[in-house]
């Protein structure tokens, strides 16, 4: 039985009846009025329409050669009037930058990482202009609490050479809160942290897991290849993902105010949504339509953060390179999978080295 079939009947027990028909998606203006109203409330700063120059430079200049091209208007979303355009020519050359970028991944990566056959290509592409990006590796079934002693953990046992630089710590799906709770309880991980990003993070966890029980996700550990393991941490990755238990934990934690944070929303059009994840969408669309599939986009946003991008993909498709490992697989169950990610990812770190730069302190 394949990956692809175990998540569905994942999907089938956390669902636990019809989903019923889609609901009716708010208008664009609805949707700019509110998106407006939330992030003020939130402190956010808008960062897309600088982060859209800059993507669109990377796909004209190289992106027909990188897997899974779309055009710009067509990798992002329109979400209304953008600010912080500037026109200034985009740097595409090598970085200046040393800061290295961790990478926390989301529930159950480590159970279906080697069924998905990575190729890293992301990485690779990103190397080529000097941006070192690695994993860090947490454990698939269990807690924020458990996976930001992880990440402490990992952080102190990075190598001498890397002990100057600058973390950025980039957190996709339940990645983003493991990372929030570590810089929070740690006081020796944050002060080495300059970045955090949420990359269709459940910041404000979501609706679908208030149903859910953790042995659902422990079905995970029948994917073939499988390493991740209910008997390893504290098996209780489903809890940190109720919203009521995110809200909680956001009201009672002030996140360290040196560090620069970054939001990425995916908030796919309907029919960008795959096929299997088409009954999340509808089932989450009863809190909210404007999800993807897993997370509703308002709770994908670190408050205090810079949003820098609305991008046109659902929850897996913008991390989850499923039809690229399995082809079958992308032409049926995962129908739209295909993400320009290596752009994006590229895109995303030169944003954020310039974004850094223009706001660091000038030297002494």
């Amino acid at each position: 039985m394949t990956f692809i079939r175990y998540c569905l009947l994942l999907s089938a027990a956390l669902l636990a009846a019809c989903a019923g028909p889609a609901p009716k998606q708010p208008s664009l203006e609805e949707t700019v009025a509110e998106m407006g109203a939330y992030l003020r409330s939130q402190g956010v700063t808008d960062g897309r329409g600088r982060f859209r120059e800059i993507f669109c430079a990377v796909l004209e200049a190289h992106g027909r050669e990188l897997p899974d091209y779309r055009p710009c208007e067509e990798a992002l979303r329109d979400t209304g009037p953008e600010k912080s355009a500037t026109g200034a020519t985009v740097a595409l050359g090598q970085s200046n930058t040393d800061f290295l970028v961790l990478i926390v991944p989301g529930l159950g990566w480590d159970c279906f990482e080697d069924w998905l056959d990575l190729s890293h290509s992301g990485t690779e592409h990103v190397a080529k202009f000097g941006y070192e990006v690695r994993f860090l590796p947490v454990d698939g079934l269990s807690s924020t609490a458990n996976n930001a002693r992880m990440i402490r953990d990992y952080v102190a046992a990075l190598p001498a050479a890397d002990a100057e630089r600058p973390l950025v710590l980039m957190g996709y799906s339940k990645g983003a809160p493991d990372i929030l709770e570590a810089v929070t309880a740690y006081p020796q991980v944050s002060e080495r942290v300059a970045a955090v990003v949420s990359v269709s993070g459940a910041v404000y966890g979501s609706p679908l897991a208030e149903d859910a029980k953790q042995a659902q996700a422990n079905m995970l550990t029948l994917v073939p290849g499988s390493k991740c393991s209910k008997e390893d941490g504290d098996n209780d990755a489903v809890t940190s993902l109720k919203p009521d238990v995110r809200e909680k934990w956001m009201a009672e934690h002030v996140l360290p105010e040196h560090i620069n944070y970054y939001s990425v929303i995916t908030f796919p059009a309907p029919d960008r949504v795959s096929w299997a994840l088409e009954k999340s969408y509808v089932l989450l669309g009863q809190n909210d339509p404007r999800n993807d599939t897993q997370v509703i986009i308002f709770d994908q946003v670190i408050p205090n953060s810079s949003l820098i991008a609305a991008t046109n993909a659902d929850h897996w498709a913008i991390a989850v390179p499923v039809a690229r490992s399995h082809p079958l697989a992308g032409n049926t169950l995962v129908n739209h999978n295909d993400y320009p990610r290596e752009a994006f990812l590229e895109a995303l770190l030169r944003y954020l080295e310039e974004d850094m730069e223009s706001s660091a302190p000038p030297a002494r």
